[in-house]
């Protein structure tokens, strides 16, 4: 691939993702940080524009996704267990169908709504439906967004597409999709105490999972935590530069600078050891630092304290994914070992 169609694409990613994050925060949109997000992942996982008509129809399939998360509230509310085991169940069946060649778009949106909806709507379902309408005008945000990025920085019409991720063998997929599960599954629990408290950290397992389908328990360490700890001196740089001058212009331009530092090396623009997944990750916690910071400053909180516990709280689930990354590998290896002197019996 040419190196000015890899500096295009990553211009084309940091300035969707960053007009989407100003203009969430300046139009005062109920959680804000899934705009961006929302265009940092249509953005990623496709090089063709986005035909502008096709916004209602993102913003259905959102909503579609959502009511996976309202139907479960019912069960989670009157039958917690059998409704973690049902949310279990589902996260393993996106997971799933991602691994196996499925739409990655639709996995991811059905991963957030099992996820981020029904936890949000077990302790008030008004909060729920709050949540849904925030992704619905998200989508059509990042839609948007998504748009002007192409009509700004268009894909040449001679470009190879992006390189599609290797898939996993039958046999694999579903052993990967029960790890990314389970890396999941604890902070969705936590944010069932305390939805508006942990629902930052359900997204950062989310992004997890999704990264742990892409890496091997020898490199995770250096992938799950390594990619948390960039994000998090990062997300220091950026607001200290913001707190420089605060403005909505200022917070674009700084989110432009930081996004396209990263999406250079997502799409291999400068020479990196570290694979895709790795960068994506990073920026996905980079917006969600970033963001939340920014709410909190708005909220009137201690900011620095809260980042300080946001962050050791994201570190602590990617630590925890590498340890059960590495338990679930070590178990999966020396399964055939244990079984094969019972088969020569």
């Amino acid at each position: 691939m040419p190196i000015e169609l890899r500096r295009q694409r990553a211009l084309r990613l940091a300035w969707g993702t960053a007009s989407c994050l100003a203009a969430s925060f300046g139009l005062g949109l109920p959680v804000p940080i899934l705009a961006p997000i929302f265009a940092l992942l249509l953005l990623a996982l496709r090089s063709q524009p986005l035909p502008l008509r096709l916004a209602p129809a993102l913003a259905l399939l959102v909503l579609f996704s959502a009511g996976s998360g309202l139907l479960l509230i019912p069960l989670l509310v009157h039958a917690p267990a059998s409704g973690v085991l049902l949310v279990g169940l589902g996260l393993f069946l996106c997971f799933r169908y991602a691994l196996r060649g499925g739409n990655a778009l639709l996995a991811n949106f059905l991963v957030i709504g099992l996820t981020l909806v029904s936890a949000a709507g077990a302790s008030d379902f008004g909060l729920a439906l709050a949540v849904v309408e925030a992704m619905a005008k998200g989508m059509l945000l990042a839609a948007l967004g998504v748009t002007l990025a192409h009509l700004l920085f268009p894909e040449p019409a001679d470009a190879p597409p992006l390189p599609a991720p290797p898939l996993p063998a039958a046999a694999d997929s579903a052993w990967i999709a029960l790890r990314a599960t389970l890396i999941v599954l604890p902070a969705f629990l936590l944010a069932l105490i305390a939805p508006d408290r942990f629902m930052p950290l359900v997204m950062k397992a989310v992004s997890l999972g999704q990264q742990s389908c892409e890496t091997s328990a020898r490199q995770a360490g250096r992938e799950l935590v390594g990619s948390t700890l960039l994000a998090g001196a990062l997300a220091v740089g950026a607001w200290s530069a913001l707190s420089l001058f605060a403005h909505l212009w200022m917070f674009f331009l700084w989110g432009l600078l930081f996004v396209l530092l990263l999406a250079r090396r997502l799409y291999a623009a400068v020479a990196t050891r570290q694979g895709p997944g790795f960068w994506m990750s990073c920026l996905t916690t980079l917006l969600i630092l970033l963001g939340q910071s920014v709410q909190d400053s708005a909220a009137g909180q201690d900011v620095y304290r809260a980042f300080a516990v946001r962050l050791a709280l994201f570190l602590v689930v990617s630590v925890y994914a590498w340890a059960m990354l590495a338990w679930l590998d070590r178990r999966r290896l020396r399964a055939p070992t244990a079984a094969a002197p019972r088969g020569d019996a």
